[in-house]
């Protein structure tokens, strides 16, 4: 039905369809066209089995229970038993919109049914008939637990559990014989209660009229005990009181002597205060003038002292004033200086940068970086600077330089190469020698001995020792 839908109390509305994913389990919502809305009721519902189970012992006997079964009011709990219990036990979809009843959940109950019947004949096959009837409680327990941890899988929760009394199974006489047993044993048991309550009767009133002679006899000696205590104790009364009334005007005369010393002692003590107290007022009126001359001492000092604080303190706020001035002038002063600086600064950096700009343009005119770079090595005479200061780095060397060659005469033979390889060495090692003293391995070749060049250029002679058409 589409609407708006609101569950009683005990339900919940089970919404499913487009827009919810799985069910939707709420206590009121609206409901559109495509979509269902079932109603589930949480109340508790009970039911009773009639349980024929065996014990280890292979007796037979007929458990009757009574469970309360009911759905969790859990939001896990309630979304498993919407999706596994509700519903006709075929399979088909309840009526919209009715509230579910007891008889609507006959499927449920067949199912708890068959989980408790099989939880319990485990438990009670592994326990004797004497445990079952001594560990009741344990028993119970344990069924409960078993039979909640089956139905929590289906959302459903055990709310009470009441096993009433075992019972035979048709052709069983167990528990008939036990409850005989039990009435034998009382029977009996209550005869010998009656015996032991009379002979306890007897033997009682015996003892109580024993115990009355008794107790007479004990009050009597205790009256004639208590009255003997009486006379002694009023004539010990008597001479107390005699003995109390003399200390009593002991006590008297001792306080009347000692009340009449103490006045004098207290006269004499008054006597001294009063000399004490004159004493001490003299004291205090010799203190007062002298506290007040001294009061009236540093007063004048005070006021001198603040006169001169006064005149000090002027003195310093005045060269504080001062240093402050000049302070003020000389910040004032450093700050144009700086702004004079900073403006001078960024002038000269204007300057720089409207020159760099006219180099730029110059660079332009001129073809690039390279033209305006030999026009200010020219407008700066960097050229001849160059040239002066390589011949001052010269100044003063004497290289000596040795020039040789082979000829061109022996082109067209084949050999040449090889004989002017041979022909170029002599000259060569001969430099070698004559400008770091180094003389060739002898396997390599025989030098002749050095000779003066100079004299070889003056006599016009031939500087290449095995040399064809060698020439300096």
């Amino acid at each position: 039905m589409v609407g708006y839908h609101v569950s009683d109390a005990n339900s919940y509305i089970v919404v499913t369809g487009g827009g919810v994913e799985d069910v939707k389990i709420v206590k009121k919502a609206w409901v559109y066209p495509w979509q269902k809305a079932n109603v589930i009721s949480i109340s508790p519902f009970d039911f009773e089995i009639a349980l024929q189970a065996m014990t280890i012992e292979k007796l037979q006997f007929s458990l009757p229970a009574v469970f309360t079964i009911g759905p969790d009011d859990e939001p896990s709990a309630l979304r498993k038993y919407a999706m596994l219990l509700t519903g006709n036990a075929d399979g088909t979809p309840a009526s919209r919109g009715a509230t579910p009843t007891q008889t609507g959940r006959a499927h449920v109950q067949t199912i708890v049914k068959g989980i408790i019947e099989g939880e319990t004949r485990v438990i009670v096959s592994g326990m004797t008939m004497e445990e079952i009837f001594k560990e009741r409680q344990m028993f119970k327990t344990k069924i409960i637990e078993n039979v909640q941890t089956e139905l929590d899988q289906f959302g459903l929760k055990i709310y009470n559990a009441n096993v009433k009394e075992l019972q035979d199974t048709p052709g069983s006489e167990y528990f008939q014989f036990l409850s005989r047993k039990a009435h034998e044993g009382a029977s009996n048991q209550a005869k010998v209660d009656v015996a032991n309550a009379r002979m306890i009767g007897e033997i009682g009133e015996a003892e109580k009229r024993g115990r009355t002679r008794q107790e007479i006899s004990k009050i009597d000696a205790q009256t004639a005990v208590l009255e003997t205590q009486r006379k002694s104790e009023k004539a010990t009364a008597d001479a107390e009181l005699s003995t109390t009334q003399t200390k009593l005007n002991m006590q008297i005369k001792l306080a009347q002597i000692q009340a009449s010393r103490q006045a004098e002692s207290r006269d004499a003590e008054l006597q001294r205060d009063v000399e004490t107290k004159r004493a001490e007022m003299e004291l205090e009126r010799m203190r007062a003038t002298d506290l007040v001359q001294s009061k009236i001492k540093r007063e004048s000092a005070q006021q001198v002292a603040d006169a001169k604080f006064y005149t000090d303190t002027k003195g310093a706020d005045g060269t504080l004033y001062k240093q402050k001035q000049d302070a003020e002038a000389a910040y004032y002063r450093a700050t144009k200086e700086a702004e004079a600086t900073f403006f001078a600064k960024k002038k000269e950096a204007e300057g720089i940068t409207e020159m760099a700009r006219a180099y730029g343009q110059m660079a332009t005119v001129l073809g690039g970086p390279q033209g305006l770079l030999q026009y200010m090595m020219l407008q700066n005479n960097t050229y001849e600077k160059l040239a002066k200061a390589n011949a001052t780095a010269i100044n003063g060397l004497q290289p000596k330089i040795s020039v040789w060659t082979t000829g061109a005469e022996g082109a067209a033979d084949a050999s040449a190469p090889i004989r002017n390889l041979f022909q170029s060495l002599p000259p060569l090692l001969s430099t070698v020698q004559e400008q770091t003293g180094i003389l060739p391995p002898s396997w390599m070749a025989q030098m002749q001995p050095q000779v003066d060049a100079a004299a070889l250029v003056k006599n016009g002679k031939n500087a290449i020792v095995n040399g064809d058409g060698g020439r300096h």
